[in-house]
């Protein structure tokens, strides 16, 4: 029996409660620490941790090349300065020597420390760095929360559920395996979700997931995949850390005080789609981490 692979989620933030902290990724890390062989062993050692104190170098992010885990997910829920260069050094090594990556940002600069690690930062889009290519999407989507500027892509409220286009040839992160490997179709809903695309300097790079506005309905990119190859390992970046935190699969949960937006409860009244949010995350989860056959989960 294979020994389970280590999966790190971490935060770009020292712990601080009234903030995206690890603790609101609690039912991901759950779901995760549960996953087992057939034969009862688990697939994954979870490790959840905010980054150490601000003001030096975080003692795992800069030695995570030196690590044995076999994934890092990165929330970067940080104003831009959660990041420094030799963590971003280190995970840019890491993912060299074969380490699989999922990195995940928000609204507007929201994590914008990630832009710093090159191929997989390359992907994210912000307000001040990196712009999107295509000047016609520097423009507000979320017309509601008027203090969150572009890329602020509306998919709907916290708490609801929506509708998910693959793109291109489907990628094995969007195959359903309780479905005969049918496309998953759903994802936790955000009023102002962030801005992703394929590098063009990155050959095994391509947008793979697609969302919709509900205010404009303008398509806009959720997920971009990197490919393994001799050059790195896997990686996905992701349009929004709120497809993966404990408020956007239930608000009763809650969130930071500074959340102002009223919930939504629609994916609560749809045990498919919340199914289908589960298994995406175990799809990235197994792919990233270099496992070829995710389960099926309940």
């Amino acid at each position: 029996m294979p020994a389970p692979a280590r999966i790190l989620l971490q935060t770009t933030i020292p712990t601080i409660e009234d903030d995206w902290s690890i603790a609101r990724f609690s039912r991901l890390a759950g779901l995760f620490g549960g996953l087992r062989y057939a034969a009862g062993a688990p697939l994954f050692e979870v490790v959840a941790r905010d980054r150490a104190a601000a003001g030096g170098a975080d003692p795992v992010l800069a030695k995570l090349d030196e690590s044995d885990f076999a994934a890092l997910w990165l929330f970067a829920v940080d104003v831009g300065d959660g990041l420094t260069a030799d963590e971003c050094a280190a995970i840019g090594r890491f993912r060299r020597r074969g380490g699989g990556l999922m990195v995940t940002r928000d609204h507007m600069d929201l994590g914008s420390s990630v832009c710093s690690l090159g191929g997989v930062g390359a992907a994210h889009f912000f307000h001040t760095r990196n712009l999107d290519p295509d000047e016609q999407r520097r423009v507000d989507d979320d017309p509601y929360t008027t203090n969150i500027h572009w890329p602020n892509y509306h998919s709907g409220a916290n708490g609801d559920a929506q509708q998910v286009t693959p793109v291109g040839d489907l990628h094995p992160v969007l195959r359903d395996p309780a479905n005969r490997g049918a496309p998953l179709r759903y994802l936790p809903a955000h009023p102002h979700e962030g801005g992703v695309g394929a590098p063009p300097e990155e050959s095994g790079a391509r947008v793979i997931a697609a969302g919709r506005s509900l205010v404009t309905g303008k398509s806009f990119n959720i997920a971009v995949a990197f490919e393994p190859s001799a050059d790195g390992g896997p990686a996905i970046a992701e349009s929004t850390f709120h497809h993966f935190a404990d408020y956007n699969w239930d608000p009763a949960d809650g969130a930071p005080t500074f959340v102002s937006e009223p919930p939504g409860h629609g994916l609560a009244e749809m045990p498919e789609a919340q199914r289908q949010v589960r298994q995406y995350a175990v799809n990235v989860a197994c792919w990233t981490a270099g496992l070829t056959a995710p389960p099926a989960v309940a």
